[in-house]
């Protein structure tokens, strides 16, 4: 079906400067999804590309480094000529925030690659580094003047998950960036936001007139959000040990899919009033006491198993796991949101490492029909009605209802309707930055965390982290890898009357 949208604007032009332009994350997503918008024409005709090194390294160096990782990581078939066009606009410059001389050279070499590409001085500063780069290279930038908004040129700056440990953390990078740029230079980036069927959540919510009457605590019983990964700790054991499940999925992806299922209507589809919505539904989940916490979760660490044909070792014999390790890998949730919609319906919250299935979903859960006139009908027999956003690995949406089985006798089974993206439409595959990298560009930062919104995401969890760290190795439990978690997590629904969806 042809599209009936009108063709995306191009952004204008700009310099898109890129810190840890060595690493995994540019080489796998960042620079891919450049390619990727190259390949659309959704670049800016005049664009600047500077990968920022600690250390000197030549141009021709860089782009053969970049040229390597995008033929391993590109989401479609790379075509020499636009690979060339885009890589020929990378240059590379030593600059490290130990050594704040490397700054001030590179404001001087930025200037002079803007006035050669006549960029008009607009920028965009992408931290593709580890957290402890978020706070000193803004800080230099900040110094430098390369953050300055003069002239009708934009400055703005991208930073990656995750932003703070815990709540004083996230409190104290805001503070400092804030100190140095406004809140709309700031792009707190999730990738999970850049995933189609994510987005489509507003879509469905706020463009379809059925759904939006029943959204509410009158006919939804509950609410499941679940990020099951297959993938162990692998070589990341040394940061995840000092992360675990809930910091580096829950305040960020699981809180950002729950914004959007939750958050009230927009007074209109702008950046200001969703994200305005989203911060206040983040700032109405009920707080927990230390004890409440431990009795509304589960949390646990995966001991050896197998996933597909592959043996996985215990979390504990991971490389740079430290002896006796008490982080969880699994974490299992129960959250409350204190408003007059969600008033007494519960959301669910799981995730994990190295369960049996790779899967990320929401499962709204209606409340169940009178089934009175059917009493023939075992009422454990009926489908439960659910309506499912798969996010990944199949991106679409699923509707769960009753019907009456063909025959002469009235019998009634359970069916499913199914919407795959896949389907409909003639996508290309891509990585889940090119949406996010293009919105950065053209400013809309509709889909990017602002500072209260971290913050209430931060306060809601700091109780389990509290908690937890208190509680120590007391209450971990352990699961087997391949498995679908700890069996405990069942519980967390079950005194509800409730339980999981199946995995699969």
């Amino acid at each position: 079906m042809p599209s009936t949208q009108p063709p995306q604007k191009k952004p204008e032009p700009c310099s898109f400067v890129i810190f840890g332009v060595t690493g995994d994350l540019a080489h796998r997503l960042v620079i891919p999804a450049l390619y990727n918008l190259a390949a659309s024409d959704l670049l800016p005709d005049r664009l600047c590309v500077v990968g920022v090194t600690r250390k000197a390294m030549s141009n021709e160096a860089l782009r053969d480094s970049l040229m390597k990782g995008l033929r391993q990581f590109a989401t479609r078939p790379v075509e020499d000529a636009t690979a060339k066009r885009l890589l020929e606009c990378v240059t590379c410059i030593a600059a490290d925030p130990g050594e704040p001389a490397s700054f001030d050279f590179m404001r001087k070499r930025l200037d002079e690659l803007e006035a050669a590409r006549n960029t008009g001085g607009n920028r965009l500063f992408y931290l593709a580094t580890p957290p402890d780069g978020f706070a000193p290279i803004p800080r230099e930038l900040g110094r430098t003047g390369m953050l300055r908004q003069e002239g009708g040129a934009w400055r703005r700056l991208v930073i990656e998950k995750p932003f703070g440990t815990d709540l004083a953390s996230a409190k104290a990078l805001n503070a400092e960036l804030l100190a140095i740029i406004d809140e709309h230079q700031i792009y707190r980036i999730d990738h999970y936001l850049g995933k189609e069927t994510v987005q489509n959540i507003l879509v469905l919510r706020f463009a379809n007139g059925m759904f939006e009457p029943i959204w509410n605590r009158n006919h939804i019983d509950h609410v499941q959000i679940t990020v099951d990964e297959k993938l162990d700790v692998g070589h990341r054991g040394g940061f995840y040990d000092s992360t675990g499940a809930l910091r580096d999925m829950v305040p960020n992806h699981l809180f950002q899919l729950l914004s959007l299922v939750a958050m009230e209507p927009p007074i209109r589809f702008d950046a200001h009033s969703v994200r305005a919505e989203k911060a206040d539904v983040l700032a109405a989940i009920q707080p927990q006491s230390e004890s409440e916490a431990l009795q509304n979760s589960v949390r646990g660490q995966y001991r050896a198993g197998r996933i597909d044909n592959t043996e996985v070792g215990d979390y504990s014999s991971t490389r740079d796991v430290r002896p006796g390790s008490t982080t969880e890998t699994y974490a299992a949730l129960k959250l409350s949101i204190d408003n007059w919609r969600w008033a007494g319906v519960p959301f669910y919250l799981r995730t994990g490492k190295a369960l049996g299935v790779k899967r990320t979903e929401l499962a709204i859960k209606f409340k169940q029909a009178p089934f009175a006139m059917f009493s023939c009908t075992p009422v454990e027999t009926l489908a439960q009605n659910y309506l499912v956003i798969g996010v990944a690995p199949t991106e679409g949406i699923a509707l769960q209802f009753n019907t009456k089985v063909p025959g002469p006798s009235i019998r009634i089974d359970g069916v499913e309707m199914k919407f795959r993206y896949k389907d409909y439409f003639q996508a290309e595959p891509s990585t889940g930055y090119e949406t996010l990298i293009y919105d950065c560009m053209i400013g809309d930062n509709i889909l990017f965390q602002r500072a209260d919104s971290v913050e209430a995401g931060w306060k809601a969890v700091q109780p389990f982290l509290d908690a937890w760290r208190k509680a120590g190795a007391n209450g971990l439990l352990p699961y087997r890898a391949g498995s679908e978690g700890p069996t405990e997590a069942n519980a967390l629904l079950a005194r509800d009357g409730r339980s999981w969806r199946k995995l699969g």
